[in-house]
């Protein structure tokens, strides 16, 4: 079907019978009676739609001073007087932010638009900064989601506790070892036990503090990293967990046939450490006793895959929905291990952030023939 036909369906459905007609009648009169339409739209339908986008915007000249803005960023900036009234004055009437004057300071020397935040004083704005010519900038806002405000609240109350908990935490483990020394009997139990609970609680607050940083971690440009071999960095996280292994007679088997240069991956040596660090001490809890930890490493398009496979009794659908986040543990009825009532809960959630900071994922799911299986992919390096 033609396109005239189906502008005649369209038309018939709206005006009945007079399509018919319109069918009637030839191509060459169609083409007499249709006007040009123009390709553009007025600088006045423009603006009307510009003024009515649920963003607030604000043009600023080279000068800093204020060109326009919108009826929605005189809402979002809580302004008392018409924005007619503020163009021409500095931008420094509505109070920019250390912040956000960085952001159009940068946007005009890079050349390059730029995110953050406008903290106002009852609420904070997500702002892009767009930079044009001649030192113009259009600076778009919105308000931030309630929830996420809360959220990003409740994240930066925990990475404060965290950090004010350090020092006592360590204090006390000096006090437990030097109890320790001198305890016996039922106090040495005691004592024993208090230090445990006390290297825990350090484990959480380091696994917070680390989360903490992985939150505010940039995005990782897998261009400008250099090749990391996977296979050096797990046999180096592997002799740090085979002594805990060994107790247990579970080994470590790699399956690896790609040849070195197509193994590289483009990740942050350090971060790939931490990651294979947490997926093979998981795989090494849940495993039973004279088991082994399959680990492949292989290219796959332009990932760099590395799959942890145990042997225990895999996932169920609640572990699998729920495995990343944050303080989530299975139920400890399945694990092989009494590490795993140690754990913080924290291991899998920094993997996740590894991976999203590093350009990359990781998923998990069971395998065919029994275990669970984590697949860790970041970028292949050029």
């Amino acid at each position: 079907m033609n396109s005239s036909s189906v502008l005649a369906l369209l038309l018939g459905a709206g005006v009945g019978g007079s399509a018919v007609a319109w069918l009637g009648q030839s191509r060459v009169t169609l083409r007499r009676r249709r006007k040009p339409r123009p390709l553009e739209p007025t600088e006045q339908q423009l603006r009307q739609w510009i003024e009515a986008v649920p963003q607030g915007w604000l043009l600023v000249n080279a000068d800093n001073r204020i060109a326009s803005l919108n009826p929605r960023a005189e809402l979002l900036l809580e302004l008392d007087d018409s924005g007619l009234s503020l163009r021409g004055e500095p931008l420094a009437v509505v109070e920019p932010s250390d912040e956000l004057q960085h952001l159009v300071d940068l946007a005009r020397n890079t050349g390059f638009s730029q995110r953050g935040i406008w903290p106002l004083r009852s609420s904070n704005l997500d702002v892009r900064v767009m930079p044009g010519g001649e030192g113009w900038v259009a600076i778009v806002m919105q308000g931030r989601n309630p929830l996420e405000s809360q959220l990003e609240q409740q994240e930066q109350w925990v990475s404060d506790v965290a950090h004010e908990l350090k020092t006592p935490l360590t204090a006390l483990r000096l006090v437990g070892d030097s109890l320790a020394l001198k305890a016996e009997g039922r106090q040495a139990v005691l004592v024993e036990r208090l230090q445990r609970e006390l290297q825990r609680l350090q484990q959480l607050v380091a696994d917070l503090l680390e989360l903490s940083r992985l939150d505010n971690t940039p995005f990782n440009d897998a261009a400008s990293q250099p090749a990391v071999d996977p296979l050096d960095v797990l046999q180096a996280v592997w002799n740090t967990l085979e002594p805990l292994a060994a107790e247990r007679g579970i080994r470590l088997q790699i399956e690896a046939a790609a040849t070195p240069p197509q193994r590289g991956a483009a990740i942050e040596a350090a971060r790939l450490h931490q990651a294979l660090f947490n997926l093979l001490d998981n795989a090494l809890r849940y495993s039973p006793d004279q088991a082994c930890i399959e680990v492949g490493v292989q290219a796959r398009n332009r990932w760099c895959v590395l799959s942890v496979r145990d042997h225990g009794p895999g996932l169920s659908d609640v572990d699998q929905e729920r495995m990343f986040q944050r303080f989530y543990r299975g139920d400890p009825s399945r694990t092989r291990s009494a590490r795993s009532m140690s754990s913080s809960g924290l291991g899998l959630a920094i993997v996740q952030q590894i991976a999203l900071s590093q350009g990359g994922l990781v998923r998990a799911g069971n395998h065919p023939q029994g275990g669970a299986v984590l697949e860790l992919l970041v970028p292949r390096a050029a």
